[in-house]
């Protein structure tokens, strides 16, 4: 597509949104104010991860003023082995980066579209109370920068993700991801603590074929994703990717469904979860295999990692785990301890029915 015909797409589709994107374009990065300046002292840059990592607890006892600054990146990247794809990101990852700030905190986002991106993109975060969550305010033209401020006035993991029209092409192409608000007591303290997200795939290429493969609307409009994956590549949590423990550590996942079409049934093949942030809000549940997490919702999930193994990551929707993609490895070495768990006593070949004695 050619950059004039990228303006002019630009043009209808602020025009659909009643966004001028004349006002946009002129209208200064820092012209906006905020008066909570200075009750809430020195702002904080947050800290920003690629997944599958997790920035810091924040370890504050008041609310602070929290300056959070990321980039639009249009980017090729693998998506399985020997395919690649032109996704859309959140700070040049899939998912986004992980952000992270307390229940209080006034938050002041600037959202930057790289020069060479080839559209416009905008962030609707559900932890915010607002008009879009964010999306209008967040109108950001390719060269552009927007910035706007909101509260975080309820605790919860809660996903983020572009809004701009075709919404499920923008999310379809990765531009999803998580931020937490953390109560003001914080979370309670675990040994690791590891990101993932799902989100489907429609390339017009089948499952495996080689080469850059480009999105599939038709599929899309379907929902018949051609991949289903954890943080956006096949393989993206196996091999030196895998995520590691040791046995005796408490794990916490925060677990993210970018969609834009599937429902999550994630489970953790040998474990059971101790406790479910049930769509990533305050109350648990104790003792869960498998939990249901919405597209466009999350959950947190913790566990401790009683004895060593190779523990997979799954949709239980098992198909997509075998046949599109949706496999992690969580890794626990240590001590085998055999009150837990064996491994295999015996094998053997069973006697024919007829000689059984029965």
């Amino acid at each position: 597509m050619s950059r004039v015909s990228h303006h002019l797409l630009f043009c209808a589709l602020a025009c659909a949104l009643g966004i001028g994107a004349p006002v946009a374009i002129a209208t200064p990065h820092h012209a906006a104010t905020n008066d909570n300046d200075a009750i809430l002292g020195k702002p904080i840059k947050a800290v920003l991860t690629a997944p599958p990592m997790v920035p810091p607890p924040t370890n504050r006892t008041a609310p602070a003023k929290v300056i959070v600054e990321l980039e639009v990146v249009e980017k090729e990247m693998p998506i399985s082995n020997g395919v690649t794809y032109n996704f859309w990101t959140f700070g040049g990852s899939v998912p986004g980066s992980f952000i992270r700030v307390r229940q209080g905190d006034t938050v002041e986002f600037n959202l930057k579209n790289a020069h060479d991106s080839h559209m416009p993109h905008n962030i609707d975060l559900h932890a915010v109370t607002g008009t879009g969550g964010g999306a209008e305010a967040t109108f950001t033209l390719p060269g552009h920068q927007t910035k706007f401020t909101f509260k975080a006035m309820n605790p919860g993991l809660y996903v983020y993700h572009c809004a701009m029209p075709p919404v499920g092409m923008h999310i379809a192409n990765g531009m999803y991801g998580l931020i937490l608000v953390e109560p003001p007591q914080g979370l309670p303290k675990v040994d690791k603590e590891y990101y993932v997200m799902q989100g489907d795939f429609y390339t017009e290429g089948k499952y495996g074929e080689p080469g850059l493969q480009p999105f599939s609307l038709e599929k899309a409009i379907d929902e018949h994703p051609t991949y289903v994956l954890f943080n956006g590549a096949e393989g993206s949590l196996t091999g030196d990717k895998a995520l590691t423990a040791k046995a005796g550590e408490t794990v916490r996942l925060f677990v993210g469904n970018g969609g834009p079409n599937l429902v999550s049934s994630f489970h953790v093949i040998g474990e059971i979860f101790d406790k479910v942030y049930t769509e990533g809000g305050s109350k648990y549940q104790e003792n869960v295999q498998t939990t249901l997490i919405p597209a466009g919702g999350s959950a947190m999930v913790e566990f401790k990692t009683d004895v060593p193994g190779n523990y997979i990551l799954v949709d239980h929707s098992i198909f997509r785990t075998f046949h599109k993609g949706t496999l992690g490895i969580l890794k626990v070495t240590g001590e085998k301890d055999s009150s837990i768990y064996t491994g295999q006593q015996s094998s053997m070949e069973s006697p024919p029915a007829g000689k059984s004695g029965h």
